[in-house]
């Protein structure tokens, strides 16, 4: 049948089914851009995550591509004009990893609250920190949403279990749809400047890279601690960490960041923030997880190339996801 190149870690169910459907899955993880471009040539899928870069140059060398699949739901990684033009269908699955990416939210929300890792690491080293690391509750805080699509819509659900008041800042939903998912909508700055935590669900694009920075943050109560497991760059780590460090701003949450694998950050040297690498979208899956996936080109002839190869007989469809709110104007 089909070669399918997979660049990065992929449950073993959906290889399996793969495998069974007669494809040559072929598995190369940890490989360079560089190797990418000799490694590609021949494969009729490509299968990646958000660490791979699908530009234009990988594209043009791979002479026998007729899909690349995101498994998540951001697209920032790739070039989806240029695959268009070369007539590659691009699929993601928007709804594969939406609960784990807002409870994940949820436990940076609740550790930034509490100091639970910094405590944490203080007991096992033996110092009994108590008075040092108490926290805040989050009973009556004000947790400010910026995208209300489906990983904020489900934030905030969760957030008003906690006793929460929800702000949001969403060009794209409606006083009425709000007013039903109990939200306040308000301008963005407003949103800064009235909330106590502010999780951000946004794409990567280019208005809303570094959206996130000193300026807007200057608008903030002292007591605002910042979440992202969005995308990386949304929020400028360079302004955070100086917002931080000089009192402006509590803290932070942050799960993504602008260049991935991180090990070196300002973040990093700084107790009132919490840090995971890029956990927002991983967990133990149930079989049936993950397998709808959403079509970026319509009913095009690349469709009909991809199903014939993957045996499908229609390309998925799906409602809209975080990816289209812009930043504020």
């Amino acid at each position: 049948m089909a070669r399918i190149l997979v660049t990065e870690e992929i449950a073993d169910g959906g290889l399996e089914r793969l495998r069974q459907a007669g494809h040559d899955v072929d598995i190369q993880i940890g490989k360079s851009a560089e190797e990418l471009l000799t490694i590609i040539p021949g494969a009729a899928a490509l299968i990646i995550r958000s660490a791979t870069q699908v530009n234009a140059e990988l594209l043009a060398v791979a002479n026998n591509l007729m899909v690349v699949g995101r498994a998540g739901i951001g697209l920032d990684n790739v070039d989806v004009a240029a695959a268009t033009k070369q007539g590659v269908m691009v699929v993601n699955a928007p709804q594969s990893n939406i609960v784990s990416a807002a409870e994940h939210t949820m436990a940076l929300i609740l550790a930034t609250a509490r100091n639970v890792p910094q405590a944490h690491a203080a007991l096992v080293a033996g110092r009994w920190e108590r008075s040092r690391w108490t926290g805040v509750e989050l009973v009556d805080k004000t947790l400010g949403v910026v995208g209300l699509g489906r990983i904020g819509k489900l934030v905030a659900d969760r957030a008003k279990a906690f006793g929460m008041r929800i702000v949001a800042y969403d060009p794209f939903v409606s006083e009425e749809r709000a007013k039903v998912m109990g939200v306040e909508l308000m301008a963005l700055d407003q949103v800064v400047a009235e909330s106590d935590f502010l999780t951000v669900h946004l794409p990567k694009t280019p208005e809303t890279l570094g959206l996130i920075n000193r300026d807007l943050l200057l608008k903030a109560k002292p007591s605002l601690r910042v979440i992202n497991v969005a995308r990386g760059g949304i929020v400028h780590e360079g302004d955070l960490a100086d917002c931080i460090r000089d009192g402006v701003i509590a803290g932070a949450g942050i799960d993504v960041f602008s260049t991935e694998p991180m090990t070196e950050s300002p973040l990093f040297e700084l107790p009132s923030v919490v840090v995971t690498p890029h956990l927002g979208c991983e967990h133990q899956r149930s079989p049936r997880q993950g397998r709808r996936h959403h079509c970026h080109h319509g009913r095009t002839r690349a469709c009909r190339r991809v199903r014939a190869v993957c045996g499908q007989r229609r390309c998925g469809r799906s409602e809209r996801d975080d990816s289209s709110v812009p930043a504020a104007r």
